[in-house]
């Protein structure tokens, strides 16, 4: 189902405005401001900001497995490669937005340690991903791309927070070094045993 017009253009704007001020800078009224929405539209859509930023992660995890999906389940590459595409579009990505990095690294930096709620809601995200991925890296085990005695999911899960870590650094520096170093280094050396 599509969301209602107002909803869907206060979800855009708020993933852009999360990305570049976090949660708490995030003021309801810049929002609407920046959106043109009347406040009451806001809280027809939303309970609270909270209510706000959970659908914000929703949307954004929407992508995510769109991405996922046309990565992983591309039949025309191995394993292995269809791992390293899926981050590399995330870069690609992560460039259109001038490498302001991962919305839920982001949040999760700002809030894990004050809100349980968010918290919980993005570990389940990252580890969902990882999943996804340790799926694929199973099919690459089997395939004899990775070792025989490689564990695939603990393989995508430091995947993944080699991939949160490197998103952070990009930020910092404004710069892809840091995400195409960790690629490579995880496809030589990791992936390879």
């Amino acid at each position: 189902m599509t969301p209602h017009p107002t909803k869907q253009r206060l979800i855009d704007a708020g993933l852009t405005m999360l990305l570049e001020h976090g949660y708490n800078d995030l003021g309801i009224q810049a929002l609407l401001a920046a959106t043109a929405t009347p406040k009451g539209s806001f809280y027809h859509h939303f309970s609270d900001k909270e209510d706000f930023a959970l659908q914000v992660i929703d949307q954004y995890m929407q992508s995510v497995h769109a991405g996922l999906d046309a990565c992983l389940n591309d039949p025309a590459h191995p394993p292995l490669v269809r791992v390293r595409r899926f981050f590399e579009m995330t870069q690609r990505s992560y460039r259109k937005d001038g490498y302001m990095g991962c919305l839920l690294g982001g949040l999760g930096q700002e809030l894990s340690g004050i809100s349980d709620v968010f918290r919980l809601k993005i570990e389940s995200c990252l580890s969902t991903i990882a999943s996804r991925i340790a799926g694929c890296l199973a099919e690459a085990k089997e395939r004899g791309e990775i070792p025989a005695d490689a564990d695939p999911r603990r393989m995508a899960s430091l995947l993944v927070d080699c991939w949160e870590g490197a998103a952070l650094r990009s930020r910092l520096r404004g710069s892809p070094a840091p995400l195409k170093a960790m690629l490579d280094f995880y496809f030589e050396h990791a992936a390879a045993g």
